[in-house]
């Protein structure tokens, strides 16, 4: 097992360990990458339900009068466009256009927003909006204030139902409700939210509370032919859907532009960080593009793999994650690929896996069907 020491430690370090999980670093954080396999735990996901601990996830709270319009004013997305009990995919951008950090926000009303950052970058975030916040709002950052459970795949309905738990609500909706357990009441919050690209929900507890939810919900999950689940699942997943994970598809050097996550930029906003770098590189066109490349020889391309035209030769960009795809059972990648080159979808490429050749076809993600 790798050492594990300085890594900080979620609400159920204990109970995964009880369960059997392996654990590795993520984003400072003791986390488990797998309990049963990786791959038992992604054809769990995909044809029944999984739970997955993601508690290392940040939470911040912005609140104050005019919060809403704060955070409209900074992130990349346009919050006007939702309302008080949706949620949104939006960023933090640098004034030159890179990506502090991929977030979701939750709107609880106009004086208060809720943020679910990455784990590493929360402070960063943090640090970016108190940087420049008006009197009267406040920051707060409340990492280790709440638990983050996801609950994934078609079943994940039912888990949620028999723990009379919400369940209909629409796809970034959220309900805040009361989980109750031998008695003892739980506040959870509950978001038809994921990153596995099936149905499923987000349960926030409060941090002390994550045991015993996780415990019921994983009953539950259990009883219906599913498993707990870890990261590496959660990225074989989320590959599939070709989901930007910060620090592969998206960071500080790659563009909302660039990433294809120029839907989450509310382009007719006056202002958020980044805003004059991205509106000029959007309208000269940005230098690379991200695609999906499938393989069609026998290989898994990886992260860091270096993508060549069809006959070879030159370097044309470069893979930023790569994996063996449970579902489509093959090889799949996402890439950065120069524009220059002319290279686009249904074109084929080389990718220099250890030296050796591996023709990949060139496509826009998701590899597999979605079902969110």
């Amino acid at each position: 097992m790798a050492d594990t020491t300085d890594l900080l430690d979620g609400p159920l370090t204990e109970q995964n360990r009880e369960l059997g999980a392996t654990f590795a670093a993520f984003g400072g954080w003791n986390m488990p990458v797998s309990y049963s396999g990786t791959v038992a735990e992604h054809n769990a996901v995909r044809n029944a339900v999984g739970i997955f601990d993601v508690s290392h996830l940040g939470k911040a709270l912005v609140a104050g009068p005019g919060a809403a319009q704060f955070c409209n004013a900074t992130l990349s997305n346009d919050l006007g466009k939702i309302a008080p009990g949706k949620a949104q995919y939006t960023m933090c951008c640098s004034e030159t256009g890179g990506v502090v950090d991929d977030l979701i926000a939750y709107l609880v009303s106009d004086d208060e927003v809720f943020l679910v950052p990455n784990a590493a970058n929360t402070a960063t975030v943090v640090a970016a909006l108190q940087a420049v916040a008006p009197a009267g709002i406040e920051i707060t950052d409340q990492h280790r204030d709440y638990g983050v459970l996801a609950v994934q795949g078609p079943r994940s309905a039912e888990v949620l139902a028999a723990l009379n738990l919400p369940t209909d609500m629409e796809y970034m909706a959220y309900a805040d409700a009361e989980l109750v357990v031998d008695r003892e009441s739980y506040p959870v919050r509950v978001c038809r939210t994921g990153y596995t690209g099936e149905h499923g929900y987000e349960v926030l507890p409060r941090w002390a509370d994550t045991p015993a939810v996780f415990a019921a919900l994983l009953a539950e999950v259990t009883a219906r032919d599913g498993l707990p689940a870890g990261l590496g699942a959660r990225d074989t997943l989320r590959t599939e859907m070709g989901y930007a994970l910060h620090g592969h598809e998206l960071s500080t050097e790659i563009t909302p532009n660039q990433a294809r996550t120029g839907w989450a930029v509310g382009w007719d906003k006056p202002a958020f960080f980044g805003r004059d770098a991205l509106v000029a590189e959007k309208a000269d066109g940005p230098v690379r593009r991200l695609y999906g490349l499938r393989a069609t020889g026998r290989g898994i391309p990886r992260e860091g793999c270096a993508v060549l035209g069809s006959e070879g030769g030159e370097q044309i960009g470069v893979c930023t994650s790569g994996t063996f795809s449970p579902t489509a059972q093959v090889g799949i990648a996402l890439a950065l690929l120069d524009t220059a080159s002319g290279v686009t979808k249904g074109d084929t490429v080389v990718v220099d896996v250890r030296g050796r050749a591996l023709p990949c076809e060139v496509v826009l993600p998701p590899f597999v069907e979605s079902h969110v």
